[in-house]
């Protein structure tokens, strides 16, 4: 470990920026609060709070009511959702508020049963979010408005959204793919018209993770569901979405990582599957068990993955057998995703934010 600052709650995973790190905390039950580190020794640069109580249903209590969207960043401005769905973009130098969207009072919507949980994305002068049970394009510079789309109900089972968006090229086109609660949908950038939809079957509206583009097809997986993969094809104007294969892997929450055709998925049994993207089979499916949710992320043929048990393992992308290269213990208790950055790793435990530098001199295969 080279350095640890103790922070309020949360569940955003950091973000690294050149020189800085950002992290974003519950300093208490009713604020939200953003700072900005030294990335070479944890010293504060600047810190930004705001009213921002969060509530969830009783039975999601247990994970909580602290901050969970994960913010953007664009060289200029940090982006930050709160529980209340509200998006505040602030200076990166200074951490001044540049403009701020309160989403259920622009469009007359509640605020979602479970918080502001969808990560935004920056595409050259635009902000694409999952907010208002829609999604909606803003200004990045101004926060105004430039169109909303994909309006749905304030249902429980439809409210806010898990998933993230995502820009692709499918089908010969580039386009905004967005999963909702219910339904995979690809929006078109410049005016938000749908241009397909897919609905998946799932258990109430419980699709988290975000989905992964492969070649011209769309890999998803739903808690207590499936695993798919949809087709993406043009007869003419039209989009055709078609079901490759299916799978009865479950995932959960964390969104798989794709090595040579093959997606490593971290299911909600806590095993892990590879599945071979081109005919849907799984080559293996690990008998350890591991924790309730991984972040992974991927270089050549190495898997780092962060447990919610704070365990952070490393593995090399084998078709043949979990290959666990090294795990260590790097923290009580870490729901947010892991960044990493040359050899650098950023760990935003629950209450805290750890950097290490990370070793490759140790190779031993452990399984």
């Amino acid at each position: 470990m080279t350095w640890r600052v103790d922070l309020g709650k949360g569940y955003p995973g950091p973000l690294v920026a050149g020189d800085r790190v950002f992290v974003v905390e519950s300093t208490d039950s009713k604020t939200v609060g953003v700072r900005a580190l030294n990335r070479v020794d944890g010293s504060e640069l600047w810190s930004r709070t705001w009213p921002g109580k969060g509530s969830v249903p009783f039975f999601a209590a247990e994970n909580g009511a602290w901050v969970r969207s994960t913010p953007a960043v664009d060289g200029e401005r940090l982006y930050v959702g709160d529980m209340r769905e509200v998006l505040t973009a602030l200076q990166v130098d200074s951490g001044e508020i540049a403009w701020r969207v309160d989403f259920p009072e622009r469009f007359e919507t509640d605020v979602p049963d479970f918080g502001f949980a969808s990560s935004p994305l920056v595409d050259g002068e635009a902000l694409y979010v999952q907010a208002a049970n829609s999604i909606v394009k803003l200004n990045r510079r101004t926060g105004e408005t430039v169109w909303r789309a994909l309006v749905g109900s304030g249902r429980m089972q439809e409210s806010g959204a898990f998933s993230s968006p995502v820009i692709a090229e499918l089908a010969g086109r580039q386009q905004l793919l967005v999963q909702k609660r219910q339904v995979l949908h690809g929006v078109a950038l410049d005016d938000g018209r749908e241009l397909w939809s897919q609905p998946i079957e799932n258990y109430r509206g419980m699709m988290i993770l975000t989905p992964t583009v492969y070649g011209d097809a769309v890999f998803t997986s739903t808690y207590k569901g499936r695993t798919y993969l949809f087709t993406v094809k043009r007869d003419g104007e039209t989009f055709v979405v078609e079901e490759a294969w299916t799978n009865k892997a479950s995932g959960y929450m964390s969104s798989p990582v794709v090595v040579d055709g093959h997606a490593y998925l971290h299911l909600a049994n806590r095993r892990v599957d590879c599945i071979d993207l081109a005919s849907g089979e799984s080559r293996w499916r690990s008998e350890q068990s591991f924790a309730k949710y991984w972040s992974m992320v991927v270089q050549g043929d190495k898997i780092m993955a962060l447990g919610s048990d704070g365990e952070l393992h490393l593995l090399r992308a084998n078709t043949e057998r979990l290959e666990l290269l090294d795990s260590r213990n790097v923290a009580d208790d870490s729901w947010a995703h892991l960044a990493v950055s040359g050899d650098e790793v950023f760990v935003r435990e629950l209450e805290a934010i750890a950097a290490y530098r990370w070793s490759g001199s140790s190779e031993q295969s452990s399984r």
